[in-house]
C-alpha cells in the first residue's frame, strides 16, 4: 500500500486552500504527459497503471497519517494545518473518473497517459505519486524495450537488484523490465509479487569458497543438475570453460545437462566465440552462452556487430537506473475547471519555452491504423468530439500536417479506469501486457526506426490553445 502522503509538501498545502476558499470540490481535470522521448528515441512503453490502481484503491489517510499532520509546523513554528481540516481528510475517499492508456502501449510526448476528472482537492493530492510511478515505470520500460529490441528477440535476463535504487525501486524496476521484454529476473521478491519467471546462476563466492574452480562446478552441479550454469571467469576464463566442459560430461552421465555458461568481465565477443567453439567440439551445441558486465542496448549491438556468440543477456546497473537518462520528464497539468455556473473553463500553462505550454481542455487520443502499421496520433478535446477527417496542427503549431488519404481504423486511446472511484477496468495479467509491449514496439519499428511520429492537435483543439495563448499574453502584459 502507498500511503497519501507519499506527496509533496505544497499538494497539501494547496489542498488546505482549495479547502479553506471552498473550491475543494469544483471539477476539474488534470493530465499526466511528459514532452520528449527518453534515450533519445523515438517512442515511450507506457508503464505503471497497475501500481496506481492499488495505489487509488486504498487511497485514505489513517489515523496515524492525520497525526503525523497534526504535528506539521510552518517556518515560524505555528501549526500548518488545523483540525477541522484533517477531520475532513480523515472521511475523505477517492471519487475521481480516471482514463489512462493501458501498460504496454506505445506512446508519445504531449499526449496524456492518464486522465483525471473530479474533485480539484482530490486530483491535486494525488499528483506527486502518479508522477513518481509512471514516470519512473515508463522510463525503465522503455530502455528494456530498447534492450530487447537490440538483442533481436534473445532472451534478455534483468540482474539489477544488487545496484537498483533502493527496494522498491528494484520492484518495480524488475516489474518494469519485465514488461519491457525481459525474459526473466533474478529479483526473487518481484516474482512472488509479480509473477515474472526467476533466472539465475551462481557467484564468483561460489567457486572461490571451494579448493578450486573444478571442485566448485562439480558441486554445484551435483545441488543444481537441472539448473547447471556455470560462471566461468573467477582465475582464467577459457580454462574456466575446459572445467565447465568436464564437468558437464559427468552431469550428462548422471542423467542431467549443461544449460549454460556465463562470461562475467573480459572481451564479451572474443571469449565468447572462443567458448562457442569449445562448447561445439566438445559436443555441447545447445549450451547457451550468458553474458553480463554492464551491458545495455548499445554494448548488446557493438557485440553483435564483433559477431559474438552470446545467446543470453543479463542486463543488470544500466537497465533499472536508466544509465544514460537518469528520469521521464513526466508533468501534471490542470486543463478545465468547471465554475459555479457549471461551465467548463479551460486552463493553460504558458511558458518562454514552446515544450512547456500545456494543452487546455479535456482531451483524448486517437490512433490512426493502415492494417497494424501506426499512421498518425490526433490529440481532441473529448467535450467536441472529432470529425472523421480531422485538420490536424503540428504540436508546435509550425504546420498543419497532411490529410490522411487513407487509413484502415482508428482508435481512442484513453480507456475507463475509475468512474466516480469505482474501479471498472478490467486488470491485465503481466504477460498480456509484456506480450502487447512487444509487439507494438516491433511494430511500430518496422515502418519508424528511426524518423519521429507523427502527432497532432486537432485544428479546433489547437485553436483554442491559440486564442487562450493570446489572451493570457494580453492580460498578463496589461498587469505588467
Amino acid at each position: 500500500m502507498i500511503s497519501p502522503l507519499l506527496t509533496d509538501l505544497y499538494q497539501l498545502t494547496m489542498a488546505y486552500g482549495y479547502w479553506k476558499l471552498n473550491m475543494h470540490n469544483q471539477e476539474a481535470v488534470f493530465h499526466l504527459i511528459f514532452r520528449s522521448n527518453p534515450f533519445r528515441g523515438n517512442y515511450a512503453l507506457a508503464c505503471g497503471l497497475d501500481t496506481i490502481i492499488d495505489f487509488l484503491q486504498d487511497w485514505h489517510f489513517s489515523a496515524d497519517d492525520l497525526a503525523y499532520l497534526a504535528s506539521v509546523t510552518s517556518a515560524t513554528g505555528e501549526r500548518l494545518f488545523p483540525e477541522d481540516f484533517l477531520d475532513y481528510l480523515g472521511q475523505l475517499r477517492f471519487t475521481c473518473d480516471v482514463d489512462a492508456i493501458p501498460e504496454g502501449t506505445v506512446v508519445f510526448p504531449h499526449q496524456p497517459l492518464i486522465r483525471i476528472k473530479g474533485p480539484l482537492l482530490q486530483g491535486q493530492l494525488i499528483e506527486s505519486t502518479l508522477l513518481n510511478v509512471i514516470n519512473f515505470q515508463t522510463l525503465i520500460a522503455t530502455k528494456a524495450s530498447r534492450v530487447y529490441q537490440a538483442a533481436h528477440g534473445e532472451d534478455i535476463l534483468e540482474f539489477g537488484l544488487r545496484r537498483a535504487q533502493g527496494p522498491d525501486g528494484a520492484l518495480l524496476a524488475s516489474r518494469a523490465a519485465y514488461i519491457g521484454g525481459c525474459k526473466a529476473t533474478s529479483n526473487v521478491l518481484a516474482g512472488k509479487l509479480y509473477g515474472i519467471p526467476l533466472r539465475g546462476t551462481h557467484a564468483h563466492s561460489w567457486v572461490v569458497a571451494f579448493a578450486d574452480e573444478i571442485s566448485a562446478f562439480t558441486a554445484y552441479a551435483e545441488v543444481m543438475p537441472h539448473n547447471c550454469v556455470l560462471l566461468v571467469d573467477t582465475y582464467d576464463t577459457v580454462k574456466g570453460v575446459a572445467h565447465a566442459i568436464e564437468v558437464g560430461r559427468k552431469l550428462r552421465a548422471a542423467g542431467g545437462e549443461l544449460l549454460g555458461i556465463r562470461l562475467d568481465s573480459g572481451d564479451l565477443a572474443k571469449l565468447s566465440i572462443i567458448a562457442r567453439e569449445m562448447l561445439d567440439a566438445a559436443g555441447f551445441q545447445q549450451t547457451q552462452i550468458v553474458a553480463s558486465n554492464s551491458l545495455d542496448e548499445y554494448v548488446i549491438e557493438q557485440l553483435k556487430e564483433q559477431g559474438a556468440k552470446i545467446s543470453i543477456w543479463g542486463v543488470g546497473t544500466n537497465l533499472v537506473t536508466a544509465y544514460d537518462q537518469p528520469a521521464l520528464d513526466g508533468v501534471y497539468k490542470l486543463s478545465a475547471l468547471r465554475d459555479l455556473q457549471g461551465r467548463w473553463q479551460y486552463k493553460i500553462k504558458l511558458s518562454e519555452q514552446t515544450i512547456k505550454i500545456s494543452n487546455p481542455g479535456i482531451y483524448q487520443v486517437r490512433r490512426y491504423f493502415s492494417g497494424k502499421a501506426l499512421l498518425r496520433d490526433v490529440m481532441y478535446n473529448a467535450d467536441t468530439g472529432i470529425s472523421d477527417e480531422p485538420k490536424v496542427q503540428s504540436v508546435d503549431g509550425s504546420h498543419e500536417m497532411p490529410a490522411l488519404t487513407t487509413y484502415d481504423t482508428s482508435v481512442d486511446l484513453l480507456q475507463p479506469i475509475f468512474i466516480k472511484g469505482k474501479l471498472t477496468y478490467t486488470r491485465e495479467a503481466i504477460d498480456v501486457i509484456r506480450q502487447r509491449a512487444i509487439d507494438e514496439v516491433t511494430q511500430f519499428l518496422k515502418t519508424h526506426s528511426k524518423k519521429l511520429y507523427p502527432v497532432g492537435l486537432e485544428k479546433s483543439l489547437y485553436e483554442l490553445k491559440q486564442r487562450l495563448i493570446d489572451d493570457l499574453s494580453a492580460v498578463n502584459h496589461l498587469e505588467s
